[in-house]
């Protein structure tokens, strides 16, 4: 899902650009008011995982592949905001260190990955399991949510790109293929990702963690 340099038009980059940093102004005020050193010392760990765990990729017919994208995870377990942060750190130094994801493309990556798939994961997780609760989690209503959210998100953040890329000149392909390719194979590969995230969440509920951490410290 990463758009390599090149295969975006100008106004798109611009655009994508200022949504990902208007959107990264509100996470990072919300990160200087409510972040403790545990919050810092999680969203370093929770990157790095992620980080490691992006290299995993699916083979796809044409010679390309998708990856797990962990955006829906991040999400869930520190809310909207910090799992921007998290995301926007690891496709940060994917970008710059690796040229994993062009540098005039990498608010398009933040924009579908860190913004789009987060959100996502995040709200669908919301509705099926609640804000908070003074009791334990529904270890089954966690995994459905977790699952669905890990799902979809990367499914919508597969289609965010694919408008992207469709409606650019340079990629040469219009929306007619390069979308319906984004979304389907997403969509497909998507359950990979749903399992994983479900997985974790259900892991994490079972040692007491209360999802998402936002505003409380983590207890273990």
């Amino acid at each position: 899902m990463h758009i390599p340099d090149g295969f975006l038009d100008a106004w798109i980059c611009v655009v994508t650009y200022i949504l990902a940093i208007a959107y990264g102004i509100i996470a990072y005020k919300y990160f200087a008011r409510k972040a403790t050193v545990e919050h810092i010392s999680l969203i370093a760990n929770l990157a790095a995982v992620i980080f490691v765990a992006q290299m995993l990729n699916w083979p796809l017919p044409g010679g390309t592949s998708l990856h797990f994208v962990g955006g829906a995870l991040a999400g869930i377990i520190l809310g909207p905001f910090l799992g921007f942060i998290v995301l926007s750190l690891v496709l940060f130094v994917q970008c710059i260190v690796f040229h994993d994801g062009g540098i005039t493309t990498l608010g398009a990556n933040i924009l579908n990955m860190a913004i789009v798939d987060v959100l996502v994961g995040y709200f669908i997780y919301i509705m099926i399991v609640g804000k908070k609760s003074s009791g334990p989690i529904n270890e089954r209503k966690a995994f459905i949510g977790s699952f669905l959210g890990g799902w979809f998100g990367i499914t919508l953040a597969g289609i965010a790109a694919g408008i992207e890329l469709g409606l650019s000149v340079q990629f040469g392909y219009g929306l007619g293929i390069a979308l319906p390719v984004m979304a389907y194979s997403h969509f497909i590969l998507g359950v990979i990702e749903g399992i994983i995230t479900g997985l974790v969440i259900v892991y994490l509920v079972r040692r007491g963690y209360k999802l998402p951490i936002e505003e409380e410290v983590m207890n273990q």
